[in-house]
């Protein structure tokens, strides 16, 4: 199945590279705003990593399949963005289930494919506790990162959820 320009463009800018940059910053702002005045930051604990990149691999994903799914939905119906030619349409999948199945599906991806196998790998490697400044770019690069990976799923489910519906 050959995209056209327009929907690779829509994919890799607008779902790929733009929510990373934009999860960089936000997920870095809101990390220094919680974890600023700590001296250091456990893995586990009342205010450790562990409880946070939980959250945020399920939070990050499913706030992006409500606001995305919605934005991408009224692109198309404004005609700001090409509806998928019909054949490029899934006949069945995810893109047919409620926005909101979809987004706890994605958030719980995230927390069974992202931050559990990272959270077991730095209590194997016995992670000692992290200075708040590289935390805070640590937390921003994941997120960024787990954005790069969900958003171009969720914007592909919202355009073919769109393509379905009549004009």
């Amino acid at each position: 199945m050959q995209l056209s320009p327009e929907h690779r463009y829509f994919l890799v800018l607008h779902q790929g590279i733009v929510p990373s940059g934009f999860n960089l910053v936000l997920n870095g702002l809101i990390a220094w705003l919680l974890f600023r005045s700590a001296s250091s930051i456990p893995l586990w604990g009342e205010s450790g990593m562990g409880i946070d990149l939980l959250a945020t691999a399920f939070l990050l994903p499913f706030l992006t399949c409500l606001i995305v799914s919605r934005l991408v939905g009224g692109q198309v119906r404004a005609g700001k963005l090409s509806p998928l030619p019909e054949r490029q349409v899934p006949q069945v999948g995810w893109s047919h289930r409620p926005v909101l199945t979809r987004g706890l599906l994605l958030g719980a991806g995230g927390v069974l494919l992202g931050a559990i196998p990272l959270l077991i790998a730095l209590s194997l490697g016995n992670a000692q506790p992290f200075a708040v400044g590289s935390f805070i770019g640590f937390k921003a690069a994941w997120a960024a990162l787990l954005a790069a990976v969900a958003t171009p799923i969720v914007g592909w489910w919202a355009l073919a959820h769109a393509s379905r519906e009549p004009a």
